[in-house]
């Protein structure tokens, strides 16, 4: 059996720990849509070589999130309100199929241990959401629905759904970054519906998300017609 190649072993994990960072440089906005930047930039700014930059920004082009210009580099993606549309509409229909599958019932009854952790990270969310603080949100929130699809047993469909929230908070940032208060627009109910499922009816739950899908586009349709938060207020979104 032949050894491990530690030098390999170390670019993947740096070639990964740059892609989390620069994600997390859009998600806040500090890389903000079609800005554009060089492997050269990026590796002199975390002082590494190119080749794991590289490496890292063509995932990040994989994910949806950069954009690779010819000769030029890369460049955040900027999501249109279509795309955004189609991000709510992918939502709902992976909503539909994990709470309406025949044997949802039964797997929500069988994981209440997994189900009270998660609601710890729950309530992280939820505390950031009313607090209206966007940033130590968007990491909790990420982490509770990662946690909270893999409850179902289906690597494949707890891994698109967590880049489908990855790229529905990229598009969403901006405009919510533009709000002067944030306090009553963000979506509470982690908590509700890890108390829904613990009580095994995944009809309600599945009620819950849908109706949290649809006041998230209302809300980003109100943003980017111009509007600003109290008009879309129809208790949290996102």
């Amino acid at each position: 059996m032949r050894g491990t190649d530690s030098s390999a072993v170390t670019r993947s994990t740096l070639r990964q720990q740059i892609a989390d960072a620069l994600r997390d440089e859009v998600l806040a906005g500090r890389l903000a849509p079609g800005q554009e930047f060089t492997v050269k930039e990026i590796a002199e700014q975390y002082g590494v070589s190119a080749t794991p930059v590289r490496e890292a920004l063509v995932d990040l082009s994989a994910q949806g999130l950069l954009d690779s210009v010819q000769h030029r580099g890369f460049r955040v993606h900027t999501f249109s309100l279509d795309d955004f549309r189609n991000m709510i509409e992918a939502r709902c229909l992976v909503s539909d199929a994990v709470f309406g599958g025949i044997a949802a019932e039964d797997l929500l009854r069988s994981a209440p241990g997994a189900l009270i952790s998660i609601r710890r990270r729950g309530e992280e969310a939820q505390r950031a959401a009313a607090a209206g603080d966007l940033n130590v949100l968007i990491g909790y929130d990420l982490r509770f629905w990662r946690e909270l699809s893999a409850v179902f047993g289906n690597p494949y469909l707890s891994d698109f759904l967590h880049r489908l929230r990855v790229q529905s908070w990229v598009g969403a940032v901006p405009f919510l970054r533009r709000q002067p208060e944030l306090r009553g627009l963000l979506w509470t109910g982690h908590g509700e519906l890890v108390e829904v499922m613990l009580s095994g009816d995944p009809q309600a739950a599945q009620a819950l998300v849908t109706a949290y899908n649809r006041d998230s586009l209302r809300l980003i349709e109100h943003l980017a017609g111009g509007g600003e938060g109290p008009a879309a207020r129809s208790g949290g979104a996102f």
